[in-house]
């Protein structure tokens, strides 16, 4: 069976969020044919259950691999299909939201489409991002000055369609020929920074990441929480994906950077930035989940 796109979703602790998502994809899918692939990643709250109780998607029971492990998984237990719809369990999608990204994405070039999205309270989400460099690596971006600003913040910007250089992952519609030729996303990531690497991959593929303010979304965000943990495993995902991309003497830079950044935000008040900054400079302490305590620049 080969269906038009292929909606996965990973869980985890999600329970007060995926009902409402599940809910919300016959309406939004309009005319086309679908599939939904939920991957559970070991939840211990009642999100199994509550998936259980389902006749709408296929439920895979997983041990906590990962974000992009629990994606790929689903991807490949998908039928085949034009796009793949990757969902985060506590996004909703408005009506007609598939078929308005599926006309985009059909354009010449394109392999990723970014929806515009929505807070709970209705206002905008700034979901659109520019890509990393050094300048953006965090201690100046309350400037606001685009050199220096990774989140794009102005309205104006999600007015129109346009080639961006990534967006946040909540909802992202994917060429599955893109998806295929960039073998899904990269599960050494764990967690964050995996949607920037595809995107940015898929440009260097030839492959155009476009927003469109066409097809609408709820993100609630923080549906599984923030720990230090996980906010440690976003900050060093960043180094490890510019070391990646530049090398490791830029990378050394932007690492030293990083720290200084982290030290900043923790004497300011950020409590999770004291775990963090320790975790930088003692690779002993970094999450085993990401396999990056061999070296001080994590690879």
């Amino acid at each position: 069976m080969r269906v038009d796109v292929a909606a996965v979703v990973v869980t985890y602790n999600s329970e007060d969020h995926i009902d409402a998502l599940l809910d919300s994809i016959p309406a939004a899918a309009g005319g086309l044919s679908y599939s939904v692939v939920v991957v559970d990643n070991g939840s211990t709250d009642g999100t199994l259950e509550r998936l259980d109780r389902r006749t709408d998607c296929t439920v895979i029971r997983s041990t906590n691999r990962g974000y992009a492990a629990g994606m790929n998984t689903a991807v490949a237990a998908s039928p085949e299909a034009e796009a793949v719809l990757i969902l985060n369990p506590d996004a909703t999608l408005d009506p007609d939201c598939a078929p308005r990204m599926l006309a985009v994405l059909r354009k010449p070039g394109i392999g990723i489409v970014a929806p515009r999205v929505r807070e709970a309270d209705g206002s905008l989400s700034p979901t659109l991002r520019r890509g990393p460099t050094m300048a953006r690596v965090g201690g100046l971006s309350f400037t606001g000055l685009p050199a220096f600003t990774e989140r794009i913040e102005d309205p104006r910007e999600y007015e129109t369609e346009h080639e961006v250089e990534w967006a946040v992952g909540a909802i992202l519609l994917i060429r599955r020929d893109c998806y295929r030729a960039l073998h899904g996303l990269d599960e050494s990531y764990f967690l964050y920074s995996e949607e920037t690497d595809l995107s940015l991959r898929a440009k260097d593929a030839g492959w155009a990441t476009v927003y469109t303010p066409d097809a609408g979304a709820m993100h609630i965000g923080g549906g599984s929480g923030e720990s230090a943990t996980t906010h440690t495993m976003k900050i060093l995902n960043r180094v490890r994906l510019y070391r990646r991309r530049r090398g490791v003497v830029l990378a050394s830079v932007y690492f030293v950077l990083t720290v200084l950044v982290e030290l900043r935000r923790a004497i300011l008040g950020h409590d999770k930035s004291w775990p963090t900054a320790r975790a930088l400079l003692q690779p002993s302490r970094r999450p085993p989940a990401l396999g990056a305590s061999r070296t001080l620049i994590p690879r």
